[in-house]
């Protein structure tokens, strides 16, 4: 058996994965690979990938969902031509890589990125708070969770402004109050499917209202939302396993109780990490994300080489640290189940 640990593609539950490959060669008479996105088939499979998008995180009435393409690469871009308003100025909270890609997009865009907040002097050890909101601001954009960091907002900013979120790490793993944001969007590759499909839920009073015109007719979220996620072929499988996990989240507790499971596997992990003392994590404890556990050996000379037999004689896999931060990942995505994390936990043990 193996313990998958990696940052992204997500670990999916094996029942999802079987239902998926037996649509790969059965989907009603066609591979779900080679059904059209025309077809009633699949608009049913959109259709109802989209109801349980509500479901699962109780979205409200005003609200739109819409499966599109591009990752949360394209989301930066995405955000920020489509919350432009008078002052083409979006106020933004620096906590990582993925942040700092959100701010050069809106460059790119035409709107002038304001840092509120930045943990980047620190290595993006924390999460920044205490942080000013200019009044001459559109918006305030966030990035939820830091893959690469290990750091995680625990609420949401208290703000007076449209909220922007890219969830693409931890969506689906904690309940959220949809009705503080504007604009939501992931990268499906977490905890919500494969890659492949982007996941957007946009207040819809807010679309076609953007002082930046015209905006590139795919990057319009009033576009997408007219046409309902299919102004182009979007990405079939990805949406259709979507759609399977989010059916399996639900029959098994929802979100709520999903959030439950992750707060344990976090609880023994730092548990571990804490209390050995051939461990360390640079991350701020109260910011500490619980999809993302960076961790270092205190003397790699003396342990790592035992270290990484012990995990990989185990069956782990991904553990290993960004490439530019070294060190180890525990990636605890919502499929991952409390019993791998006991493994690793014990591998660290025996060390």
């Amino acid at each position: 058996m193996k313990h998958n640990f990696g940052a992204g593609p997500c670990i999916l539950p094996q029942e999802v994965m079987a239902q998926a490959a037996a649509a790969v060669l059965d989907f009603n008479g066609l591979s779900i690979l080679e059904v059209s996105h025309r077809s009633k088939d699949f608009v049913a499979v959109m259709d109802e990938a989209q109801v349980l998008v509500k479901k699962a995180l109780n979205v409200p009435e005003g609200y739109s969902v819409l499966f599109l393409q591009g990752g949360a690469s394209l989301g930066f871009l995405i955000a920020a031509l489509n919350m432009a308003r008078e002052h083409k100025r979006g106020a933004y909270l620096d906590t990582g890589n993925w942040a700092a890609n959100a701010i050069k997009q809106a460059k790119m865009a035409g709107v002038e990125p304001v840092v509120v907040g930045s943990s980047k002097d620190d290595n993006y050890t924390f999460i920044p708070k205490n942080f000013n909101i200019p009044d001459d601001v559109d918006y305030v954009h966030y990035t939820s969770n830091n893959t690469i960091y290990g750091t995680q907002f625990k609420a949401i900013p208290k703000i007076n402004k449209p909220l922007i979120c890219d969830m693409s790490s931890d969506i689906f793993s904690q309940e959220i109050d949809i009705s503080k944001f504007d604009l939501i969007y992931a990268g499906a590759q977490k905890n919500l499917g494969p890659a492949g499909a982007t996941l957007y839920i946009v207040k819809d009073e807010v679309l076609g209202k953007s002082s930046i015109s015209p905006i590139p007719t795919y990057l319009d979220l009033a576009v997408h939302q007219a046409k309902e996620s299919m102004f182009n072929t979007p990405p079939v499988f990805s949406i259709y396993v979507a759609m399977l996990n989010l059916r399996y989240l639900l029959a098994h507790g929802g979100v709520k109780a999903q959030q439950e499971l992750n707060e344990r596997k976090a609880v023994l992990l730092y548990s571990e990490i804490d209390n050995n003392d051939k461990f360390t994590s640079p991350v701020n404890k109260e910011d500490r994300s619980n999809m993302n556990v960076i961790f270092f050996l205190k003397d790699e000379e003396a342990h790592k080489e035992r270290f990484d037999k012990l995990w990989n004689d185990a069956g782990i896999v991904g553990l290993k640290g960004y490439r530019t931060l070294g060190g180890y990942r525990a990636s605890m995505y919502n499929a991952l189940p409390l019993e791998s994390v006991q493994v690793l936990v014990d591998c660290m043990k025996t060390l």
